[in-house]
């Protein structure tokens, strides 16, 4: 896999359009400010679950999805494919406090353009959604050079996708085979395949040896 550029462009199409996918109403605030100091980018929606999200960009079709990885406990993960089928020009910009490399590779998978922390300086907000909406991919230095020289495999056996990382943390969060399966829009079965790997993975399958595994990753505190 080749590494993601990562070097911010201040070119971007003019009268880009924006939505904002956040379930929290401060962090959406602090985006929708930061980004309206630049005449380029004009904010069509906002949203603060996965299913209004979905509905925000088959309605305004924007540009450039700033899409967080989590909202109201759902991961919007699964729902990548489905946001490009309905609105194909769209680009997505993850924002997440994620910072596993795992959750990085999986976003750029499944379609997303670029993948920023929250941590990031707002310059470095502004030139990733410029970045993106100009057709090229966008990916937290940081992060990009471990994507770059990080390649998961069968010798590090405690390696975790970014699946079997959401899947860990919702059963150390005492959430259900069925209960997950809801919460990632995925079958029962194939939460106790996700399970079994973790299980293979990382020899612990008790809540109180998940609970613990889940808490050495910073998946939940």
């Amino acid at each position: 896999m080749d590494a993601p550029s990562s070097t911010p462009s201040r070119q971007g199409p003019p009268g880009t359009t924006v939505v904002l996918a956040d379930d929290h109403l401060v962090v959406r605030a602090g985006m929708r400010l930061l980004l309206a100091q630049d005449p380029a980018f004009q904010i069509v929606a906002e949203s603060a679950t996965v299913p209004d999200t979905l509905d925000a960009v088959r309605r305004t079709r924007p540009r450039v999805l700033v899409l967080d990885l989590t909202m109201a406990g759902q991961s919007s993960l699964p729902m990548i494919p489905e946001l490009l089928t309905v609105s194909p020009g769209t680009r997505i910009l993850v924002l997440t406090m994620q910072e596993d490399p795992a959750f990085a590779r999986e976003a750029l998978r499944t379609g997303a353009a670029g993948y920023l922390l929250k941590e990031a300086a707002a310059e470095e907000l502004r030139a990733a959604v410029h970045q993106v909406a100009g057709g090229a991919t966008y990916v937290q230095p940081v992060l990009g050079a471990r994507l770059a020289v990080e390649t998961p495999g069968p010798v590090d056996q405690e390696t975790l996708t970014a699946r079997e990382a959401e899947v860990l943390s919702l059963l150390a969060l005492g959430h259900t085979n069925q209960e997950i399966a809801q919460r990632l829009y995925v079958s029962v079965r194939t939460v106790e395949t996700h399970r079994a790997r973790i299980r293979d993975k990382l020899g612990k399958d008790t809540r109180a040896e998940l609970i613990a595994a889940a808490r050495e990753r910073g998946l939940v505190t």
